[in-house]
């Protein structure tokens, strides 16, 4: 087993090694620079996910799949990933997530407006959509719309579950003592009484988990900013500074470089935000709106909210605990999290806790659903139910087992499900531009689409 973690691993890091990050970062910046700057309607977007648009087809509301995207996105990336970044590239990497965080907002608006596009509408109503669907209908390539599914359907096992359930039985035993069966076993209900219930099922509860969680670690962040307010405006600078002289960090960080800086910083912002991955638009399609436009700056507040905010944030923290604590250590990320976050009397390890099991547990009821639309692409919606159960075992397995190979296999699947969801967006980046055109700069947010999802050629047979 260690030979083969060792291979996967190995193949893991050439599939995101500098070609990936340097596609997604360049898709981001092409994109950034063909939609005529998206980020300037961001004030917009965060108005319209808090509107209900009553008038559109969907699902669920726009900000229940919001709330459904962000929830699969923000995870234990947003904590020990950042801090992973630091240990490993310096202070700089910060700044280098941060402006990934930027440029991405681009290309989740994209995928967004893609999603809606080309969603199809089942014969029960259900709106199913994401790349899989853009690249079928929208290039006409069956075989990688195929592969784009198979690739997601492996990944929610791991990125989205087994990892997210380890995350949270690891913590929950190192610090409080308690059994990983008795963890898994609750976690399996848990995940249970939310997943069987589908989409309108997983976005309530995560429409309701997801403002308190990122609310409640913000404001635990400000507090330790406050605490470590005379090491702010230094770490701010050190970030800035170190960003393209990782060598002014000093101290632990002596012998990290720009690309070092860079690499960690950029990768651990796409790992966070998952812009160009391909998994968010598959909820942005079961939205309820009135054009493709709607949707896509709703969906690209999610970037905005998980690593502009988020991601920085916890990178001020860990970075002004480093200048203000000369003892910590900054070889490993989950270390220098735990022990940065420790230094705050009474709430730190409260606040490290709460964080890292409410962020883990949204990450598995989004994936979830992710891995249904596409198990259903693949076989149709016979197998969700069987989806589902195996996706609930599977959280026990993953609170109970180690899952270092399980790591390595969903980095691999990800990277595999970013290259054909790239793919669509390049090649459609015409299609998002003319939608864009039509309803954002020519002052028709509110028009109704011209067209309407169509229906599935073959349509599931109603029980007698």
């Amino acid at each position: 087993m260690d030979a083969i973690n060792k291979v996967i691993e190995a193949i893991a890091s050439q599939l995101w090694g500098w070609p990936m990050i340097i596609l997604l970062l360049g898709t981001h910046v092409f994109l950034t620079f063909r939609l005529r700057v998206p980020q300037r309607k961001l004030l917009t977007a965060i108005k319209l996910s808090v509107t209900r648009d009553k008038t559109g087809h969907g699902d669920v509301s726009q900000f229940g799949a919001l709330a459904t995207a962000l929830a699969a996105t923000i995870g234990t990336g947003n904590i020990i990933g950042v801090a992973t970044a630091v240990a490993t590239g310096g202070p700089g990497a910060v700044l280098w997530c941060w402006l990934t965080g930027i440029f991405g907002i681009s290309t989740k608006y994209a995928e967004g407006l893609l999603a809606i596009k080309y969603r199809v509408k089942t014969a029960d109503g259900r709106m199913l959509g994401g790349p899989m669907y853009a690249l079928e209908r929208g290039l006409g390539w069956k075989w990688l719309a195929v592969l784009f599914a198979l690739f997601t359907a492996f990944a929610s096992f791991g990125i989205g579950n087994m990892v997210q359930a380890n995350a949270i039985s690891t913590q929950l035993d190192s610090t409080y003592s308690i059994d990983t069966w008795i963890v898994g076993t609750i976690l399996c209900i848990l995940t249970a009484l939310v997943v069987l219930g589908g989409v309108k099922s997983i976005a309530r509860v995560c429409g309701a988990l997801v403002p308190f969680m990122a609310l409640f670690y913000v404001i635990g962040c400000i507090y330790i900013l406050c605490v470590n307010s005379d090491f702010l405006w230094p770490a701010i600078k050190l970030i800035a500074v170190s960003a393209f002289s990782p060598e002014a960090a000093g101290g632990g960080f002596v012998g990290a470089t720009v690309i070092m800086a860079a690499r960690w910083g950029i990768s651990r912002g796409l790992f966070s935000n998952e812009s160009g991955l391909g998994s968010a638009p598959i909820v942005a399609a079961a939205a309820q709106t009135r054009n493709p436009v709607r949707q896509a700056l709703v969906s690209s507040t999610g970037t905005f909210w998980d690593t502009v905010v988020i991601c920085a944030m916890t990178g001020l923290v860990i970075v002004s605990s480093i200048l203000a604590y000369s003892d910590i250590s900054y070889d490993n990320g989950a270390a220098l999290t735990r022990v940065a976050f420790s230094k705050i009397p009474y709430v730190g390890t409260p606040l490290l806790s709460i964080g890292l099991i409410t962020f883990a547990f949204s990450t598995i009821l989004g994936w979830c659903y992710y891995g249904e639309r596409a198990v259903e692409y693949l076989g149709g919606p016979r197998w969700i139910t069987v989806y589902r159960v195996v996706y609930i075992v599977a959280v026990l397995v993953g609170s109970i087992f180690t899952l270092e190979l399980v790591w390595n296999i969903s980095d691999c699947m990800n990277a595999l499900m970013a290259f054909p969801n790239l793919v669509a967006l390049l090649l459609l980046s015409g299609v998002v531009a003319r939608e864009t055109k039509k309803y954002l700069w020519s002052g028709r947010l509110d028009d109704h689409a011209d067209e309407s999802p169509i229906k599935l050629k073959h349509q599931p047979k109603k029980r007698k």
